[in-house]
């Protein structure tokens, strides 16, 4: 069975991508418009992670770029080109900036959601970003004329909304166990915080605090428990139908053909959102992300703990103001309190089957995208047919 193909110009009332509110920060408030960027949008998901927020002015001024209900967000520029979703409903009417793209299908004709699951197949993505590489660009990119001459399938609206209807079953259960995640990484914060930061370890009651640390405790720096090395690979080495995680400085990791790293590391992006991940096995990282792997591994995830509780104030510098990217020399002299192996060992113990369980759940994560990728372009091509009466 194959489907009558329109072109996504002759199907769309709008394809733009917005801009940067003049002002320079003064726009930015704690409540206002949302002012969606490239760092948000996600294949099939929304990320909140560093979602900003513009006052009434800057808002008006953008009004030529007001998302709608449906819209589909589409990333045109930078490492996260060619990433797909369509905006929560919560978030109108917001704004996007210039590396986000509007795309925006007459749903008499073609539903946004089915529009979404089509540019997010691992072909649409193949293909998006060959046409962002491009010969001799110096930055990925795509245009609003590239936009427009994709060709899409284009089925009765029924056998759309049939197909949606199929696809989100697995984009449910995604969704569920990242809430899961969340609420295990939450608790396991807190405990970090309760134990290292408030200082209430078990036992704290009878242990004296000598130079600012319980007696058997070490203040060092960070650099003094881990080498801090960076990844070697630019974004363009990352493939669709790679074999392991590749770590670039977004939150979610792409995938790359091969790896450097086989080893349980801490993960910090340099720019962007400046995101912390914990990771063991076999990886591949971005030239702006760095890699610490302690030299002792039962410090492992005290450092990671120690440098999630720590992002704000090393992304906002010594001087306050909000920093571009983070230097090693930061990372370096950052303070970690190490405890007595008493406390690091029950730490770990309480640690390790949370992290189990979270890594179980992205597992599941993992397995569910990969038969949802399978399937995608054989249903977006009609080669599988289900019955839709």
């Amino acid at each position: 069975m194959s489907w009558e193909k329109v072109k996504l110009g002759d199907v769309c009332s709008k394809i733009g991508s917005g801009a940067t509110p003049k002002g320079g920060s003064t726009v930015y408030v704690e409540k206002g418009t949302a002012f969606i960027r490239s760092q948000n949008v996600y294949n099939l998901s929304f990320d909140y992670g560093g979602l900003v927020y513009i006052n009434d002015d800057a808002a008006r001024k953008l009004n030529g770029v007001t998302i709608e209900e449906n819209d589909v967000l589409l990333n045109i520029t930078g490492d996260s080109v060619a990433r797909t979703c369509l905006v929560p409903s919560a978030l109108i009417p917001a704004r996007v900036n210039q590396h986000v793209a509007i795309v925006r299908p007459d749903n008499t004709i073609l539903n946004p959601a089915f529009l979404n699951y089509y540019l997010a197949s691992p072909f649409m993505q193949s293909f998006m970003l060959g046409l962002a590489v491009g010969k001799g660009a110096s930055r990925n990119a795509m245009t609003k004329d590239m936009i427009a001459n994709f060709e899409v399938p284009c089925p009765p609206l029924e056998v759309q909304s049939k197909i949606v209807s199929f696809l989100s079953a697995y984009d449910d259960l995604i969704e569920n166990n990242q809430k899961q995640i969340k609420l295990l990484e939450e608790a396991a914060q807190r405990l970090y915080k309760e134990w290292f930061v408030d200082l209430h370890f078990p036992g704290h009651e009878n242990t004296k605090i000598v130079d600012g640390v319980p007696e058997g405790w070490e203040k060092k720096k960070v650099g003094d428990i881990t080498p801090i090395k960076t990844g070697k690979k630019d974004a363009n080495f990352g493939k669709v139908d790679g074999s392991y995680p590749f770590f670039t400085c977004a939150q979610e990791p792409i995938k790359a053909p091969s790896y450097s790293f086989d080893t349980s590391a801490v993960i910090l992006a340099g720019n962007g959102d400046f995101n912390v991940k914990l990771y063991r096995g076999k990886f591949e990282a971005y030239q702006r992300t760095y890699v610490l792997e302690p030299t002792n591994e039962k410090m492992l995830y005290l450092l990671y703990f120690c440098i999630s509780e720590n992002m704000n104030r090393l992304a906002t510098g010594a001087s306050g103001s909000t920093i571009k990217f983070l230097t090693k020399g930061m990372i370096e002299s950052l303070v970690i309190n190490e405890p007595s192996i008493n406390v690091l060992n029950s730490f770990n113990h309480i640690i390790e089957p949370i992290r189990t369980q979270k890594e179980n759940l992205q597992s599941q994560i993992r397995l569910l995208t990969e038969a949802r990728d399978r399937l995608l372009p054989k249903i977006m091509s009609g080669e599988i047919e289900f019955n839709f009466k």
